[in-house]
């Protein structure tokens, strides 16, 4: 007999049950979205107008792992100053860490490190990816090649203040 298995898992639960943690506290809570540009982002990004900013990824303590692009880019963003906290659970000792240095690498495990790429070889990756997607279209015509120019952004219409003379007269009665 098949298992079925449960709509979300035990990292979502935590996520969930932490995201209230914080909300009672007055953090304003952000849940990212991984997707193709946003690999190895953390889950969250929170913050709080006393305390600042934080970028947080939840782990199941007990069955957890860094995807590749965590592995890559999680060090970039420590040496641009930016931190990263690992929450493993919803109570008041995982809410103190955010008082903590990041904790990320505590969590790091050695065979982490085959994923380790120099930061100048990502951000080159990045800044051509950027800028193929800046680049303009080509497309092939009877067997040469043909630059599209680029898009240019559509004209807004002038905006003309709207009449409101109709105002005016209901003020005065």
């Amino acid at each position: 007999m098949k298992k079925i298995r449960p709509k979300h898992g035990p990292e979502w639960v935590i996520q969930r049950d932490f995201m209230r943690y914080l909300r009672d506290r007055g953090w304003w809570v952000e849940r990212t979205h991984g997707n193709l540009f946003q690999q190895g982002f953390p889950d969250l990004y929170v913050t709080h107008k006393e305390y600042g900013q934080r970028w947080i990824d939840v782990k199941n303590p007990v069955s957890y792992r860094y995807t590749k692009a965590q592995c890559q880019k999680w060090p970039v963003w420590d040496s641009f100053g930016i931190g990263i906290w690992i929450i493993v659970g919803a109570t008041e000792a995982d809410y103190d860490k955010l008082f903590q240095p990041p904790n990320w690498k505590e969590y790091w495990r050695p065979s982490y490190d085959e994923f380790l790429m120099d930061p100048t070889i990502l951000l080159a990756e990045l800044e051509l990816e950027e800028a193929m997607q800046m680049t303009p279209d080509i497309t092939v015509v009877e067997g040469k090649s043909t630059k599209k120019e680029a898009r240019k952004p559509k004209k807004t219409p002038s905006f003309e203040p709207a009449d409101t003379s109709w105002l005016d007269e209901l003020k005065e009665k």
